[in-house]
């Protein structure tokens, strides 16, 4: 099954690295995230990737270019410029790379790689999240469901903690930092073939706008609820907090 990795966009909430680098390539522990990402579907047998390329995606198509080299030992025969690489461990992946645009939005983007879907189904994903989620249930509650499209939420926690009082102001409760009721959406899409039907390839093409909800309001979008662990790539912040839990021994999502 082809899996689509969003990789054009601009990361702008992260411009320390991002004037340099596409947001995917952010490092996790020397890797770029769109690696550790990328690891996850391998782990669970998919291998076959489209990667819609947008702002910088050179800075992409050079890594994958050169990844043989660079994760290998090799001879150069300075005479004659040949190179020989030594057999050792590289990833049995297939990557396809395509430019999609500098302004394009995340529904354009992938109908404009339609040609590299060959499969009846497809799975999609954002560049810069990360789960320890089951790919196998995530496919298995999508074909149960019978559905065109099923995302993956998660509930979050809130940023502050809240407390209940009563009429007289005092405290019912205090908890801090709770799970939200609502679900939102992490990514970890599985679509049938025939959602690239509702796409085009216009630059506002946006997966989350018209797509997702004439899907919903067909009743053909179903939601696979991960009770496990998210974390999104998304500022500073959190490219540091990625960086100590893999330090750390505590990368969730290997």
């Amino acid at each position: 099954m082809k899996v689509i990795i969003l990789c054009g966009g601009k990361g702008t909430r992260l411009r320390e690295e991002t004037s340099v680098k596409p947001k995917p390539m952010v490092e996790i522990g020397g890797r770029p995230v769109l690696w550790h990402i990328m690891s996850l579907y391998a782990r669970f047998g998919y291998k076959d990737f489209v990667l819609p390329l947008g702002y910088k995606g050179e800075v992409i198509k050079q890594y994958f270019h050169d990844y043989n080299i660079r994760n290998s030992d090799f001879t150069v025969e300075l005479k004659t410029g040949t190179v020989t690489t030594h057999p050792g461990h590289i990833e049995d992946w297939r990557v396809t790379l395509c430019d999609t645009g500098q302004e394009t939005l995340k529904g354009g983007r992938i109908k404009r790689v339609e040609r590299h879907i060959d499969t009846r189904r497809f799975m999609v994903t954002y560049g810069d999240g990360l789960a320890d989620i089951d790919l196998q249930a995530l496919l298995d509650f999508h074909v149960a469901a019978g559905t065109i499209g099923t995302f993956t939420g998660v509930r979050m926690p809130s940023r502050f903690g809240t407390v209940r009082t009563d009429k007289d102001g005092r405290i019912l409760s205090w908890e801090e930092k709770p799970l939200l009721n609502e679900y939102i959406n992490c990514g970890f899409f599985v679509f049938e073939r025939s959602f690239l039907d509702y796409l085009t390839e216009d630059e506002s093409c946006d997966l989350e706008k018209e797509p997702l909800q004439r899907l919903a309001a067909e009743g053909q979008l179903s939601m696979y609820p991960h009770g496990g662990q998210w974390q999104c790539m998304d500022t500073l912040r959190d490219s540091l907090f990625l960086n100590k839990l893999w330090d750390d021994g505590q990368a969730f999502w290997i």
